[in-house]
């Protein structure tokens, strides 16, 4: 019978721990040693666990998961090595004893046991633990998963290969993606359970998700991850426009929002929503496409641009154009930067978004009316560089989406990204005969300026 060390950690664990030691100290296998790693319990985990005949408690402040099991081993003497969380509950008396018989095999470096949920545990969390942990035994190559709440490995190879000590999570993946790649097995053996009140996934937490993430993608883990391929996507611009035809220095305000819809690799049909045939007419002339006219029930004062763009989305999807994304664009922002339209249909696509929108940082104070009061919305008196940004939204500059919000009678989804324009003639917008005027004085030289840029 070979000496096992069972290394347990432990954070707050007096709830748990006499029912976990409890089944360790009940098992059929008997030649074994405890060794406490407990990380700054400030409950009674250590008064509790003391009762039982454990050899010895390692502290373990500043917690890392392989941190804490390696300062566990090193105190260790055991052949094999169990880990073991402390919360986690021996099903029965032959929990150790089917976990050391997997050894049995000199290929197999560790074995990892079942886990089964509690009644009390949450639903979601005994899903993924009754997927993830089945009833048949297996005998892994390839696939690294593998689960220090409830595992054994072989001492000889731990000495070769420690766990990591630098990562936030999932040490137990890492350890086991290195020793597949020196030709080991891994087994699971669901003979080996225990129960696991909070199961792997702790209930969905979304920073513990983030962090197992960021070490699966260092692991390099033989996942291939799939983004849309944005050439084949039907990306259609929509540019509504209403009244008469505003020109500055004797060319159409409208052209310079067209040139940029046109200039983009991946927008494939620039569509402008006019009332006026004569508009249509232009847009036609500079490239665009204008297909329909609409009523002038949408151009009245009360009517908000939601309003047209759905209209128009149903319009061209009436015509069978079927765009799978949509970039809405104003004719009274004309100071777009080269690149904007196609930067950010990229971030939208690479990132799963529903809707990504042009914003400007503001780090200055921001106020507003309320009910007669006014109230400021940031921090106050706090300077610029430590104050937490806000940013004001230049939808009209552009914003992409999906179709599907806008017959849901929304512009954006739920997951929203921000693409922060940082050049300053972008904010400016052209809605009056001053802000005409403006235009007029400085367009030649944003213009010529970017033509600079683009030979560059």
């Amino acid at each position: 019978m070979p000496t096992v060390s069972i290394i347990i950690r432990t954070k707050d664990e007096e709830r748990w721990i006499t029912h976990c030691l409890q089944g360790v100290f009940s098992q059929t296998h008997t030649d074994i040693e405890v060794i406490l790693v407990d990380n700054d319990s400030s409950d009674k985990t250590v008064e509790k666990a003391k009762q039982f005949p454990i050899r010895k408690v390692v502290s373990c402040a500043e917690y890392r998961p392989g941190k804490a099991l390696n300062a566990g081993i090193r105190e260790a003497v055991g052949e094999y090595l169990v880990c073991l969380s402390g919360h986690c509950i021996p099903v029965n008396e032959h929990w150790l004893a089917n976990l050391v018989r997997a050894m049995e095999d000199p290929k197999v470096a560790g074995v990892y046991g079942r886990q089964e949920p509690m009644a009390f545990t949450p639903d979601a969390d005994k899903r993924d633990l009754l997927l993830v942990f089945g009833l048949d035994r297996k005998v892994q190559i390839k696939d690294s998963f593998f689960h220090n709440a409830n595992s054994l490995i072989r001492r000889a190879l731990w000495q070769q290969i420690p766990f990591d000590e630098a990562v936030t999570n999932i040490e137990d993946r890492a350890w086991a993606q290195e020793v597949l790649a020196r030709g080991y097995t891994i087994v699971y053996e669901p003979e080996a359970s225990v129960y696991h009140h909070h199961g792997i996934h702790h209930d969905g937490n979304a920073e513990r998700c983030t962090k197992v993430m960021r070490v699966l993608e260092r692991l390099s883990a033989p996942y291939g991850y799939k983004s849309l391929d944005i050439d084949r996507l039907n990306t259609v611009a929509i540019i509504p426009v209403r009244g008469e035809i505003r020109t500055v220095n004797d060319r159409p305000l409208l052209a310079y929002t067209i040139e940029r819809a046109l200039e983009s690799q991946v927008i494939k049909r620039t569509i402008v929503s006019t009332d006026s045939p004569a508009i249509a007419k232009l847009a036609e002339s500079l490239g665009a496409e204008a297909p329909f006219i609409r009523g002038p029930e949408l151009s009245e004062p009360h009517v908000d641009i939601l309003q047209v763009l759905r209209y128009s989305l149903e319009q061209i999807e009436a015509l069978q154009m079927l765009p799978d994304l949509l970039v809405s664009l104003e004719i009274t922002f004309p100071f777009r930067p080269d690149g904007l339209l196609d930067d950010m249909v990229g971030q939208l696509v690479r990132g799963g978004l529903d809707s990504v929108v042009a914003v400007k940082r503001e780090n200055r104070a921001i106020w507003k009316e309320r009910d007669g009061t006014i109230v400021e919305l940031d921090e106050g008196l706090v300077p610029r560089g430590l104050k937490d940004p806000t940013f004001l939204e230049l939808r009209g500059l552009a914003c992409v989406t999906h179709p599907e919000f806008l017959r849901q009678g929304s512009l954006l989804g739920q997951r929203v990204g921000m693409y922060e324009v940082s050049n300053p003639y972008s904010y400016l917008e052209v809605r009056n005969h001053e802000d005409l005027k403006m235009a007029a004085q400085l367009l030649p030289a944003w213009f010529k300026e970017h033509k600079k840029m683009e030979l560059a």
